[in-house]
């Protein structure tokens, strides 16, 4: 029974999933020009890696349109798995849900929409997830599925206007 309402539950609401690491996180502008602190840094160098220009507010006002349906979705070992709960944390956002099959938890949780960095990921959400969105500086390298957003505010505006269509 609870089953069947949690399936009902996914199809009636809208869910957005968005990768960290370059979606949320910006490595690449890291104060010592080193876009690997987050990875392999200490701890003081992985939390100065600063946010995506624009992802805090952006990612609120959509956690707003999305009922707080939002998830952050993002492949991770243990290590980065616990450097992405600090930091994000430490930055003051909201929780996390970090995994290595991105298909599988967006079936889960009946992702209706994904931001992504990386053109590979989306085209693996090709048939699971109807709204896809290929973020950052890519120059419309993604699959013909998804939209190019190369900034946060791009990325807001195309994602609300797809949950008005």
């Amino acid at each position: 029974m609870s089953s069947a309402r949690h399936l009902i539950v996914h199809m009636t609401e809208h869910a957005l999933g968005v990768d960290f690491g370059r979606v949320i996180n910006d490595g690449s502008s890291h104060p010592s020009g080193d876009g690997t602190s987050f990875l392999t840094g200490s701890e003081d160098a992985m939390l100065a890696t600063p946010a995506m220009e624009g992802a805090f507010g952006s990612l609120e006002r959509l956690t707003e349109l999305f009922h707080g349906r939002v998830w952050i979705v993002s492949k991770a070992g243990p290590r980065i798995q616990a450097n992405t709960a600090c930091w994000l944390g430490h930055h003051g956002f909201f929780t996390t849900r970090l995994i290595t099959d991105k298909a599988a938890v967006c079936t889960e949780l009946g992702i209706t929409h994904f931001v992504d960095d990386r053109a590979e990921v989306l085209k693996a959400l090709i048939g699971i997830v109807p709204h896809l969105f290929l973020f950052g500086p890519q120059n419309g390298l993604g699959p013909d599925q998804a939209i190019t957003v190369p900034t946060w505010s791009e990325a807001e505006g195309r994602i609300a206007q797809s949950l008005s269509a």
